[in-house]
């Protein structure tokens, strides 16, 4: 990295020129630098609303950059040590998709855990390869999904060794690694891409300490969510690129999807908060990686909780462990991780990033203050006094092997009805049930409905999770594959 070059910000230092060439809007957006919507410019401020423009000539277009755009992507690249960055704006999840559908076309076979986003498998749907999944380790403790074996992987390679490509995710939400390096050097040597899903890794790239990255390890391309963990606006990420990969096709491929009227809002957030952390990054992080140890180490006293970390590395399925993340297992207290969650929040003002079954995560990054850690950890040693109970019938696990019958994209377009979700056992669903967050699909289209995948459904429910993904709203009726 050229740390003299990254103490500038194209796209920033452009729109501050044109705001001074007091220029006439007669283009789109019309609220006309916010004139036009008082209530909203009072909201969100003149000053925001003055940048919220169109693509043009002195600003640069992102279909087709050739000016700051380019040298802001130019630098972003540098920084994460690629061989070129793309500014996305429809979020990581159009990252994810342009990375599965740059690598494979309809038929192609891609290798992938289960427990991917369900931006990965809506890309299936879309561009119409084949889902190879490699089923991820599971901790039956904690009841959470691990990485991928390198073992498994390699499995999967020998018995589908026309696969284009595979994807990692690199951390899972809980901080769990795969083996990225060893998973990456197996895949090159069976002239497979590797794609890595670094939605919650963006900070690996500016401390030397954490996890490695995608780059890093020579992966062909990576998706990273800035706004989650490195200071931009939400919905703002970049998608990286690696090795011999054509930059105009996959520019062909992000343009299939992407908005081509890109928020200059932003563009501008992800070209500053690229220079805060290129220049500031270890720094930023080593305070972060404090304040979760300290925290997971004061949780853990409380006793009933247990804030897991790099104690779970096995040299396989837990490669490495993102210490930055604040993963909590609740169920010890009797408490489902969701219930937990909602107290927080109802009870104590305190939003965290999800509850699911037996765990909660709080993400700890660039924008977290140490007196916020000892609220954190001072209300749940609360909860735990004031909502501790016996942990009896208390559902044990969290991720279900799939039974895999049909294509994605095959289940999602056939024909299909609607049935009641307790009569669906046995069926082929053809939607997704997921609760959100994550977004780590129970069920996906083409997969075969279980008893058990019906019990966990429901116990999600009873304990409050938000379920999202069928037709119907309510989560009661369920598309099965006629």
């Amino acid at each position: 990295m050229n740390k003299e070059l990254q103490n500038k910000s194209p796209i920033y230092e452009a729109l501050e020129k044109y705001k001074k060439m007091r220029v006439v809007p007669f283009d789109v957006p019309g609220h006309k630098r916010g004139q036009g919507n008082k209530e909203l410019t009072d909201f969100l401020g003149e000053k925001c609303l003055t940048v919220d423009v169109n693509s043009m000539k002195p600003l640069d277009n992102l279909c087709h950059p050739v000016s700051v755009i380019k040298e802001a992507e130019s630098l972003a690249a540098d920084a994460f040590g690629a061989k070129h960055a793309f500014f996305m704006v429809n979020g990581t999840s159009s990252a994810v998709q342009a990375m599965v559908m740059a690598a494979c076309k309809r038929g192609d076979k891609i290798i992938m855990p289960r427990n991917v986003h369900r931006s990965a498998i809506n890309a299936l749907v879309v561009c119409g390869a084949v889902p190879v999944y490699v089923n991820p380790g599971v901790n039956k403790e904690l009841g959470i999904p691990l990485g991928m074996s390198i073992h498994d992987v390699k499995k999967a390679i020998d018995e589908n060794p026309d696969a284009k490509a595979i994807l990692i995710n690199n951390p899972t939400y809980y901080g769990i690694c795969s083996p990225l390096k060893a998973i990456t050097e197996l895949a090159h040597e069976h002239k497979m891409l590797v794609l890595v899903d670094e939605a919650h890794g963006t900070h690996f790239y500016f401390n030397e300490d954490l996890p490695a990255s995608g780059m890093s390890v020579g992966a062909d391309m990576a998706a990273v969510s800035m706004h989650k963990t490195g200071g931009s606006l939400t919905q703002s990420s970049f998608l990286l690129i690696n090795n011999e990969l054509s930059k105009g096709y996959i520019r062909q491929i992000i343009n299939l999807t992407q908005t081509t009227s890109a928020s200059y809002l932003l563009m501008s957030s992800l070209d500053i908060s690229r220079k805060n952390l290129a220049l500031n990054g270890q720094e930023i992080f080593a305070n972060v990686v404090k304040m979760a140890e300290y925290a997971r180490k004061e949780i853990n006293k409380i006793g009933g909780l247990y804030a897991f970390g790099r104690e779970l590395i096995n040299g396989d399925t837990v490669y490495d462990f993102d210490t930055t993340k604040l993963s909590i297992h609740t169920r010890d207290i009797g408490l489902a991780g969701i219930e937990v969650y909602d107290i927080l929040r109802d009870d104590y003002g305190i939003q965290i990033e999800f509850g699911d079954i037996g765990n909660i995560l709080a993400i700890i990054s660039v924008g977290d203050k140490p007196l916020a850690i000892e609220r954190l950890i001072s209300s749940l040693s609360e909860i735990k006094r004031l909502y501790c109970k016996d942990k009896a019938g208390m559902f044990d696990h969290e991720y279900i092997n799939p039974s895999v019958a049909m294509t994605p994209q095959e289940a999602f377009y056939t024909d299909k009805k609607s049935v009641l979700m307790k009569d669906s056992e046995g069926s082929i669903c053809s939607e997704f049930v997921m609760c959100y967050p994550p977004g780590i699909p129970i069920l996906a289209p083409g997969e075969r409905i279980t008893k058990e995948i019906l019990d966990y459904i429901a116990y999600a429910k009873e304990k409050g999770c938000f379920l999202t993904g069928t037709q119907d709203i309510n989560i009661e009726y369920i598309n099965i594959v006629i």
